[in-house]
C-alpha cells in the first residue's frame, strides 16, 4: 500500500469512526471532538487494521489489536502506530483500563492470534464500545461482542465524495503546516475534520509529510482550494501546490506556483 493510498485509507476510517462520540468533545462545551474514555477493538494488526489503529489515535480511542506475525509487531512498533506490544490479555487492560479511566489516547497489541484474543474476550466479559468489522469487501472480526458495542466498517471511496488532497514536492516541514492552517480557517474549530487536520501528521509519519487528505462538503473544498491559491498568488506560499478533490462528479485539479496557476478538468 503506497503512502497516499494509507493516509486516504485512515481518512476514510477516521470519518467512519468520528460519529460514534455522540458528545462535541471531552470537557467543556465546544471543545474539539473526542473518542476519549472509548475502547476499539480492531482485530488483527494488518495494513488495514494498522490504518484503522492509526485513525483511532487521531480521534483520541484506547485500541486493542492483536497479531502473531512478529514481522507486524515490530513494524507497529517502530512506526508508532502502537504504544505498547504486550503478550498477555491481561497485560493489555491493565494499560487499557488505566488510560481509559484518564480518558488518554493508547493503542496496545498483543502478540497473539486475533482468534484467540477474542474467545478470551467472549469468555471474561470484556465489552469494547467500538468494535472494527472491516472494509466494504473485507469483512472481518464476525465474533458477535453483544451489548451496546458498535460495529465500525470503513466505507470505500466513492466517486461523489469531496475527497480533497494538497500535496509540497519542497519542504514541506515548512509549509505544510502554513497550508493547514489555510485549511482549518474554513472549518469549525470544534468539529472532527478540524481534529483531523491538527493530528493526523503527527499520527501518519511520514507519510503524510508531504500530502494531507480531507473528507469535506464540495463548497469547503472549493474554499480551501481558492484559500491556498490566494496565499500562493500572495507568496505567503513560496512553492508549488497540487490540490485535487472530486466536486459534483468531477475530478478537479488545480496546481497553484508562485508564478502561475493552471486549474483542469479531467
Amino acid at each position: 500500500m503506497n503512502s497516499t493510498r494509507f493516509i486516504e485509507t485512515v481518512e476514510r476510517a477516521f470519518a467512519a469512526l468520528a460519529p460514534t462520540s455522540g458528545v462535541a468533545g471531552v470537557g467543556d462545551a465546544g471543545a474539539e471532538p473526542s473518542l476519549g474514555g472509548k475502547l476499539l477493538y480492531a482485530g488483527e494488526l494488518d495494513q488495514t487494521g494498522r490504518a484503522l489503529v492509526v485513525a483511532a489515535n487521531i480521534g483520541g480511542a484506547a485500541t486493542l489489536a492483536a497479531t502473531g506475525d512478529p514481522v507486524a509487531q515490530r513494524q507497529a512498533v517502530h512506526d508508532g502506530v502502537v504504544d505498547f506490544l504486550v503478550t498477555s490479555l491481561d497485560e493489555a487492560l491493565r494499560i487499557l483500563k488505566n488510560e481509559i479511566r484518564k480518558t488518554a489516547t493508547v493503542a496496545v497489541c498483543v502478540a497473539a492470534s486475533p482468534a484467540s484474543i477474542e474467545r478470551e474476550m467472549a469468555e471474561r466479559g470484556v465489552l469494547p464500545d467500538l468494535i472494527f468489522a472491516g472494509s466494504e469487501g473485507d469483512p472481518r472480526n464476525s465474533l458477535e461482542f453483544g451489548g451496546s458495542s458498535e460495529s465500525i466498517q470503513v466505507k470505500a471511496a466513492s466517486g461523489t465524495d469531496s475527497f480533497l488532497q494538497w500535496h509540497v514536492e519542497e519542504a514541506p516541514a515548512r509549509w505544510m503546516p502554513k497550508l493547514d492552517a489555510i485549511a482549518r480557517g474554513f472549518l469549525s474549530e470544534d468539529s472532527w475534520p478540524a481534529r483531523w487536520l491538527r493530528l493526523a501528521a503527527r499520527y501518519c509519519g511520514r507519510t503524510s509529510e508531504s500530502t494531507r487528505v480531507l473528507h469535506c462538503d464540495p463548497e469547503t473544498a472549493r474554499k480551501i482550494i481558492g484559500g491556498i491559491s490566494e496565499a500562493v498568488k500572495r507568496s505567503e506560499i513560496a512553492v508549488p501546490v497540487r490540490m485535487s478533490a472530486v466536486i459534483d462528479g468531477q475530478t478537479v485539479i488545480a496546481v497553484a506556483s508562485p508564478t502561475a496557476e493552471r486549474p483542469v478538468k479531467d
